[in-house]
């Protein structure tokens, strides 16, 4: 699970993501809200946790424009305005639950549980589509272009990935965590030869899957 924290006080920040780190989670953390814009779009996670008082773009603005460039990454906005109107404007810009600053940390983490429980219950698609790629979850069947591809339990589960992540970058070190379950150790080349094999099957063209130098891969419709 990875988490996106938006915070620009250093103190709390520290306190949030290292608290959120020794939970398990994975942690993405940035001091501002243009940095925060870019990184939502480009990683998926499974959460967010936003400060409304940030520099260069302001928290209920950063919401605002993920909802509407359709991020819907649960939100639980963390703020010093603890009034009814400004709960109300936060969750009308698009925030999932607010919390009021100061905080409890158990009372943060039991709030993220739920958004991600929240979210996990929306309904599953059967059928993953990119472009001229398909992916049925249920036949476990994979197409491209109308012709059938056989891949094996660990090319499909990176492929289905990958496909739930369309147009976002996914690390080596994400990919290491959902795929094979364990932390990544930088000596390993596992991921590439994954990688390389799936290539090889479903984007002989090289026109889908893509490697992103110092960050990992993403998937995009051809042409």
């Amino acid at each position: 699970m990875r988490i996106l924290v938006v915070e620009d006080d250093k103190k709390i920040a520290s306190f949030v993501v290292n608290g959120l780190k020794q939970s398990g989670y994975a942690v993405d953390h940035c001091a501002d809200g243009e940095e925060a814009l870019t990184r939502a779009q480009t990683i998926a996670h499974d959460a967010a946790v936003v400060d409304l008082m940030l520099p260069k773009l302001d928290g209920l603005s950063l919401i605002q424009q993920l909802r509407a460039k359709g991020v819907q990454t649960p939100v639980l906005i963390l703020s010093a305005k603890a009034t009814v109107d400004d709960r109300v404007k936060g969750l009308q810009a698009g925030g999932d639950d607010y919390l009021t600053k100061p905080f409890a940390f158990s009372e943060l983490l039991a709030r993220v549980q739920a958004l991600i429980r929240r979210a996990s219950h929306a309904p599953e698609p059967t059928r993953l589509t990119v472009g001229d790629l398909s992916l049925d979850l249920l036949s476990r069947e994979v197409q491209r272009n109308g012709e059938k591809i056989e891949l094996q339990p660990r090319e499909f589960a990176l492929l289905e990935y990958l496909m739930r992540n369309a147009n976002r970058s996914v690390t080596k070190t994400m990919i290491l965590e959902r795929i094979f379950d364990y932390s990544f150790d930088p000596q390993t080349n596992v991921v590439d030869v994954l990688v390389h094999r799936l290539r090889s099957k479903v984007d002989k063209d090289k026109a889908m899957i893509h490697t992103i130098r110092g960050v990992g891969y993403v998937l995009r419709a051809a042409g």
